[in-house]
């Protein structure tokens, strides 16, 4: 198998089940057939519940930086608005805590540091643990219930703050940080492994709530009414780590970190599920992730569509690259973009490891190029690809150097409308 999708030693192997005793998820069935190392799809057997699954996402890390300018440092690189979030949550406050488990959590933040010329480099979810002030002690005795949570007018601006990154760049990405940190009081640390990062997902897990409570614990409670200490128990674990709502789309269901020597909450041994699971739960969707994905030092963040999954904010001061951005950004037009694919042949049936990432998509008409397939699992894929001749009625789209290989491309749901309505104009009017 793929060394990011390497089977996790600590885990038991679960046993071989032949596929056709068991019944087996589409999403199942579509990577049964990926080799010998990828049927370890789930740790035992097929999930009762398909439309809830976890995995455990060994292709991230967990950076660490700490010290009492570690926002303003990070606010000053990435182009989301690390300080506003430290100021003002939407997150409601809890006044009956559970024991160790925040007041008051912020929630995560999605962003990319990116080249001065305005290219991508990385990506990171940000994470702020809350203070051990807002945290009840192993006796239960403080802080009292109904007491406000400290922090709350911004003091303390700073602190502590978690990186979940790629893996496979972790360390070129401390090393740029390093680099960028100067004077700056922070301290930058891979805490890899201390801590794992995992992601819940499946029809089942998105929601369009405000609230960042994961549905079964949002069930928990009398008649109409909700307990909102046992929410928190059942959403997160005795030392204060949670799932959080994915900053990015409510499909995308929660994420989170964890200490490396726990399960996370709500994780339940049939719902443990391969990471492939999810990178073709993201390939559905057309939401990229990582510097594999998203080529680092080429890639604009516009085209990948990191406005659309809040990574980027239009109102904050300046960062590294910003320029580019918000030009390309008020100039309204973005003539290509990443979107999801599938792969056919000439009766429309799906066709399996037919294609690998790198291959061109021409317009079988005109032979004329369209863009390129930038991430491909089985019969589906990501492609960042011309939206004029993607998403034209009766195209006819097919890789290069394999003209048998029909290539579908998918406007996903959660596309605002303006992304499209220019060239749906240009092209009635043409």
């Amino acid at each position: 198998p793929h060394p990011r999708f390497a089977p996790n030693p600590d885990r038991k192997t679960p046993v071989p089940v032949s596929s056709s005793s068991l019944p087996m998820l589409p999403l199942a069935r579509r990577l049964a057939r990926y080799g010998p190392g990828a049927r370890r799809l789930l740790h035992t057997g097929p999930p009762a519940d398909p439309g809830v699954l976890a995995s455990r996402l060994a292709s991230r890390a967990v950076v660490r930086f700490r010290g009492p300018e570690a926002a303003r440092f990070l606010n000053s690189l990435l182009t989301n608005d690390v300080l506003l979030s430290h100021a003002s949550s939407s997150q409601p406050q809890r006044y009956a805590p559970t024991p160790n488990l925040p007041a008051r959590a912020p929630p995560p933040q999605y962003a990319a540091l990116l080249t001065p010329q305005g290219r991508f480099l990385y990506d990171l979810f940000l994470y702020r643990p809350a203070p051990r002030s807002q945290m009840l002690d192993r006796t239960g005795a403080a802080p009292q219930t109904g007491e406000r949570p400290g922090g709350e007018d911004g003091e303390g601006d700073g602190g502590e703050v978690l990186a979940d990154v790629d893996a496979a760049e972790v360390d070129e990405l401390l090393a740029c940080f390093k680099r960028y940190r100067l004077r700056s009081k922070v301290e930058i640390d891979n805490v890899s492994e201390e801590f794992l990062c995992w992601q819940r997902f499946g029809n089942d897990v998105a929601h369009a709530g405000p609230s960042t409570q994961e549905p079964e614990a949002q069930s928990i409670g009398w008649g109409q009414g909700s307990d909102h200490a046992a929410e928190s128990s059942a959403q997160g674990n005795g030392h204060g780590w949670q799932w959080l709502k994915d900053p990015r789309l409510d499909i995308l269901g929660y994420r989170g970190i964890f200490p490396a020597d726990t399960i996370p909450p709500l994780v339940e041994a049939d719902k443990e599920a391969d990471e492939r699971h999810y990178l073709l739960w993201r390939i559905e969707n057309g939401v990229a992730e990582g510097s594999t994905e998203i080529p680092k030092g080429e890639a604009i963040p516009l085209e990948y569509n990191l406005a659309g999954l809040n990574a980027i904010s239009f109102d904050k001061g300046c960062y590294i690259g910003q320029e580019l951005i918000a030009r390309t950004h008020h100039r309204g037009v973005i003539r290509k973009r990443l979107i999801p694919l599938k792969f056919v042949d000439e009766n429309d049936k799906e066709l399996e490891q037919a294609v690998a990432p790198g291959s061109d998509v021409v317009d079988d008409a005109s032979g004329k190029k369209v863009g390129t397939v930038s991430t491909a699992l089985g019969s589906r894929g990501m492609g960042l690809l011309r939206l004029d001749a993607a998403l034209k009625e009766n195209a006819t789209l097919a890789i290069s150097d394999k003209r048998d290989v029909r290539v579908k491309a998918i406007k996903p749901d959660w596309w605002p409308a303006e992304w499209t309505q220019v060239l749906e104009q240009q092209s009635a009017v043409a």
